[in-house]
C-alpha cells in the first residue's frame, strides 16, 4: 500500500530568498495521526501548502497516495486537493454560506456531486462531527468550537484521506477541546496536526516530528519525543509548567 504522504527532499525558496524548507524527508502512512511541532518560523504552514500544492517550485517531490503532486497537471491537482483536506486555525476562514448544511455541501457541490449523493455527503459530515441538529443554523450563531467542527466537516464533506489541522486545540474552552478530540479519534482518515499544544498532541498522536528552521530535527513516538526537555528546549518548545508526558500518557492509556 502507498503511504498517505511521502516527501523527498523538498527545498523552498520565498522570493524575497529567504529559505523555508531545507530538503524535507517525511512519510506517513495511511491511517497514521502525526504531530508536526516546532517553533514560530520553523517551516510548518510551508510544508503543509506543499501537500495540496498551493507552494510548488523547489527542489524534491511531494506524493499524495501515489499521486506525484504536479502543479501542471490540473486535473490530478485536483484530486490531490480532495485527498488532502485542510482546517485552518480560524474556522471563518472556511464558512461563508447562509446555513450549516450549505457549507457542508459547498465542495462536493463543486464536484459536481447533486441530489441524493449531495445530501448523503452532508449528512455523513455533520454526525462525524456531531453537528448535525444545526444544520440549518446560520454558522457564525454558533459557538467557536462548534464552528470549529462545522469547519472539519466541510473537509470531511470531500471525503479526503489525509486530514491536515492548523492548531485544532486553539481558543477552545476544555469541553470542546474534549469534545474534538473525541471526534478526531474516531475519524477514518491519515492525520497530520500542526500544533504548539504539546499535551494535545500526546492526546491525539502517537508519533511526533519536529521541524526547525526548515529541516526535520526529530521523528519518534510522541510521548519520547516530550520526555526529551534537551530536545525541547532547543527547538523553543515548552510543555505546561508541571506537565509530566509519561504520567500524562499513562492516565490517558497509551
Amino acid at each position: 500500500m502507498n503511504p498517505s504522504l511521502d516527501l523527498r527532499g523538498v527545498h523552498y525558496d520565498y522570493p524575497d530568498g529567504s529559505t523555508a524548507l531545507r530538503g524535507v524527508d517525511l512519510t506517513v502512512a495511511a491511517g497514521e495521526r502525526v504531530a508536526l511541532l516546532g517553533p514560530n518560523g520553523a517551516g510548518k504552514t510551508t510544508l503543509v501548502l506543499h501537500l495540496n500544492g498551493i507552494l510548488h517550485g523547489g527542489a524534491g517531490q511531494v506524493t499524495v497516495g501515489g499521486l506525484d503532486v504536479d502543479p501542471a497537471d490540473r486535473a490530478r491537482l485536483m484530486e490531490i486537493r480532495r485527498r488532502v483536506g485542510i482546517v485552518f486555525q480560524d474556522p471563518d476562514d472556511q464558512l461563508f454560506m447562509p446555513t450549516v448544511a450549505e457549507d457542508v455541501a459547498f465542495g462536493p457541490a463543486n464536484l459536481g456531486l447533486r441530489g441524493d449523493e449531495l445530501a448523503q455527503r452532508v449528512d455523513e459530515a455533520l454526525a462525524a462531527v456531531k453537528m448535525s441538529e444545526f444544520r440549518g443554523q446560520t454558522p457564525h450563531h454558533l459557538s467557536f468550537g462548534q464552528r470549529r467542527r462545522v469547519a472539519v466537516a466541510t473537509v470531511l464533506a470531500m471525503r479526503p484521506e489525509i486530514l491536515v489541522l492548523d492548531e485544532p486545540s486553539s481558543n477552545l474552552d476544555p469541553a470542546s477541546r474534549r469534545e474534538l478530540s473525541e471526534i478526531l479519534r474516531t475519524l477514518p482518515v491519515t492525520l497530520l496536526m500542526v500544533t504548539h499544544d504539546l499535551p494535545y498532541a500526546l492526546e491525539l498522536c502517537p508519533r511526533a516530528v519536529i521541524l526547525d528552521a526548515g529541516r526535520i530535527v526529530a521523528d519518534g513516538a510522541t510521548i519520547d519525543v516530550l520526555a526529551d526537555e534537551d530536545l525541547l528546549r532547543g527547538h523553543r518548545l515548552e510543555l505546561p509548567y508541571g506537565f509530566d508526558p509519561r504520567l500524562a500518557a499513562t492516565q490517558l492509556g497509551i
